[in-house]
């Protein structure tokens, strides 16, 4: 066996020529076969050599071209993986901080909410101790007279109260009677929920980039795969 035969059982032999095989029809051009000068004995051996080892070195380029380009894509995936991450530990740190604001206004609520009734039952209890005084002191027909009044009047009071609740609970935002605090709070507010929506929109927007990139590539496997089917076919043919 010759060096020549050597080298090209050796080439075959190997990995490469599988990936050779495969990307070959994609990048390299048809080539035109060497005109044979007249009257020149040819080597046909060392063309073949020489033919494979070219070959051979436009294969090692694209490999090594395909995993820069790979590899420059993985490295893109992860620091959008770590924006991502990020803008979900702000979210989890944000919603944290919107519930204890939520808990802080409820019990503050449910302070004033006490406060007021035990005021109420203390205003009870000092009214029922005048009731009880007056019995003594006024004549039965005229005690009876103004208890009605007393009482007509105190459920005017109780009705405008109740009124006067339900108003305060529907009416709308009204942001020139708030105070300079209450107003920054109330901005602080809507800032984190708009900041919210734009993080919702950011992974809405890293869903769609990562669909899009993914039919791209499954694109490009299937029209690989039909250019090496129509190369293959044109071998047959030959």
């Amino acid at each position: 066996m010759s060096d020549n035969e050597e080298v090209v059982e050796e080439y075959e032999d190997s990995w490469f020529f599988f990936f050779f095989f495969f990307f070959r029809p994609f990048i390299m051009p048809n080539l035109i076969p060497p005109k044979i000068p007249d009257g020149e004995k040819v080597d046909f051996d060392d063309i073949h050599r020489k033919r494979m080892e070219k070959d051979l070195m436009e294969l090692q380029t694209l490999i090594e071209v395909h995993f820069e380009s790979r590899k420059k894509e993985e490295e893109e995936l992860i620091q959008l993986k770590e924006r991502i991450e990020k803008r979900r530990s702000e979210r989890a740190e944000q919603h944290r901080i919107r519930s204890e604001r939520e808990k802080e206004r409820q019990k503050r609520l449910e302070d004033e909410r006490i406060r007021k009734e035990e005021e109420e039952a203390k205003k009870r209890a000092e009214d029922d101790a005048k009731k009880k005084k007056t019995l003594t002191s006024l004549h039965f027909g005229g005690y009876m007279q103004k208890l009605t009044d007393k009482r007509s009047g105190k459920r005017q009071t109780e009705r405008e109260k109740k009124k006067k609740i339900l108003s305060e609970r529907r009416k709308s935002l009204d942001i020139e009677n708030m105070s300079q605090e209450r107003l920054k709070e109330k901005a602080k507010e809507l800032w984190e929920w708009i900041h919210q929506l734009e993080a919702e929109k950011f992974d809405l927007q890293y869903q769609f980039t990562r669909q899009k990139y993914e039919i791209n590539v499954l694109r490009n496997r299937v029209s690989d795969h039909q250019k090496m089917s129509k190369r293959t076919k044109r071998g047959l043919r030959k």
